[in-house]
């Protein structure tokens, strides 16, 4: 046996990193949102049909580069790299595994709201234990998502659930609407966990462990109003400047960006529709049922027949209802998110340009002082200062500049990566969800046609005899 343990080893040290049990390229971290197997797919973009009645995907071929190459975090050291080969009978290597659940209601003499249990497992050595559980609302949620972004202001962060309204429910405090923000906020949670970078974000940590009164404490220990301000101020004028040569890459992205907001709203907006006329349909189909057993009841020669008919309707009945479940757990919120992420993709690239803008304008205002300034320097010392300072703010701004591309980068084809497999794998789902749904109906419908069938021919050998 040990023999035997031997020769596997030596035959799997030959794989490559991620090349077996389907993890993710560069490392052994696994995608959020992917079900299965992670392996890269041959898509690029949703084309559909102008036509809203005409839905179709087609597929392109796309070279996924490797996700964790510009992550602080990916392993270097031999043994490190050993470390990320799986073998097939070893499960993922995941070491944070998080869970919402438990909504609770609060009632204050000010406001009322919603928390949730957030419960986390983790064998990581940078926490103080491997569990932990906490309370969290949605404000503190938003608290995070806003810390994510200003440390890592060109990676893709999570898109949260709209803070009042999630598919046309006004109402905050309704079942629906805190279940369905539940598992929002659940797989906000998860896609963090889930990526390289932002996994390993502090406040992230805090945010996991700290207990209501030391959040509160930690988050006082961000930077001050007035500083947050002049933050705002300088975005604003620098996204007001605008950018005069965006990378010819980032060009590309800005119009796949445009592009896949028209596309992924148009489908949120079909699926919503279709979802709509199937709870119509299923409404109208629930009352034939009780008619046809009314119906029965004054037609003695077709009682057999017409309740065959309530029960095959009945059946029918809840095969739809089955089938209206699976569209709304597993189509709808997935274009949705998709929809979310859209908006997020254009802040991500507005954030980027924001960065550029800050240089260019730098640039330009060295180009102007060279202009303005004699070049004799010996009477002329606070110019050179002046020209000193612009030079070295330009060097970190381009260093800064150069950061934020890469990271941008990276996590483009990593997302690209998870949208195409969250999308193709909501509509096989739901695709092979209704061809269940029609073999089910056409099985029922089948069955008692033929049980009529047998019926009448049984009558008709009966009335020849």
């Amino acid at each position: 046996m040990e023999g035997e343990r031997r020769a596997s080893r030596a035959r799997s040290s030959d794989l490559p990193v991620g090349g077996a049990g389907g993890e993710s390229p560069g490392g052994g971290v696994p995608l959020p949102g992917c079900r299965g197997s992670s392996a890269p797919l041959q898509a690029d973009v949703l084309e559909l049909d102008e036509d809203e009645d005409d839905l179709e995907v087609f597929s392109k071929d796309a070279s996924l580069m490797d996700i964790n190459s510009f992550s602080p975090m990916m392993p270097t050291s031999p043994l490190s790299m050993i470390n990320q080969i799986k073998f097939e009978d070893e499960p993922d290597l995941k070491d944070l595994f998080i869970t919402v659940d438990e909504p609770e209601s609060h009632v204050t003499t000010i406001e009322t709201f919603i928390t949730y249990r957030i419960i986390t497992k983790t064998s990581r050595g940078e926490f103080d234990s491997s569990e932990f559980e906490v309370r969290r609302r949605y404000q503190d949620f938003l608290w995070l998502k806003g810390k994510l972004e200003e440390a890592h202001p060109t990676l893709i962060i999570p898109p949260l659930p709209e803070k009042f309204i999630v598919k046309g429910m006004v109402e905050r405090f309704n079942d629906d609407f805190i279940e369905t923000r539940r598992k929002a906020l659940h797989k906000f949670l998860n896609r963090i966990a889930d990526h390289p970078t932002l996994t390993f974000n502090e406040d992230f940590k805090v945010f996991l462990t700290a207990q209501a009164w030391e959040l509160s404490s930690h988050k006082k220990t961000g930077p001050g109003l007035l500083s947050r301000i002049g933050q705002t101020v300088r975005a604003v004028a620098s996204s007001l400047r605008g950018v005069k040569n965006r990378p010819e890459d980032f060009m590309e992205m800005n119009n796949f960006i445009e592009m896949f907001s028209q596309k992924i709203n148009l489908i949120d907006k079909i699926s919503q529709r279709i979802y709509k006329e199937e709870r119509e349909y299923f409404e109208e189909m629930k009352e034939y049922g009780p008619i046809h057993v009314l119906w029965s009841a004054s037609e003695e020669d077709l009682v057999d027949t017409l309740k065959g008919v309530a029960s095959c309707i009945d059946k029918c009945c809840k095969a739809t209802e089955k089938r209206m479940c699976g569209l709304s757990e597993t189509l709808l919120p997935v274009v949705h998110e998709y929809v979310l992420y859209s908006e997020m993709l254009m802040d991500v690239m507005k954030r980027r340009d924001q960065i550029q803008a800050e240089l260019d304008s730098k640039v330009e205002a060295l180009t102007y002082k060279k202009a303005d300034t004699d070049l004799d320097y010996i009477d002329q010392s606070i110019p050179l200062c002046d020209l000193l300072q612009l030079t070295e703010e330009i060097g970190k701004l381009e260093d800064k500049v150069e950061c934020a591309n890469n990271a941008l980068k990276a996590d483009w084809e990593r997302w690209k990566q998870n949208m195409q497999n969250d999308i193709k794998s909501a509509f096989t789902d739901m695709a092979e969800e209704n061809i269940h749904y029609y073999e089910q109906c056409l099985a029922t419908w089948e069955s008692f046609l033929t049980s009529q069938t047998d019926l009448h021919l049984e009558e008709d050998s009966e009335d020849k005899l």
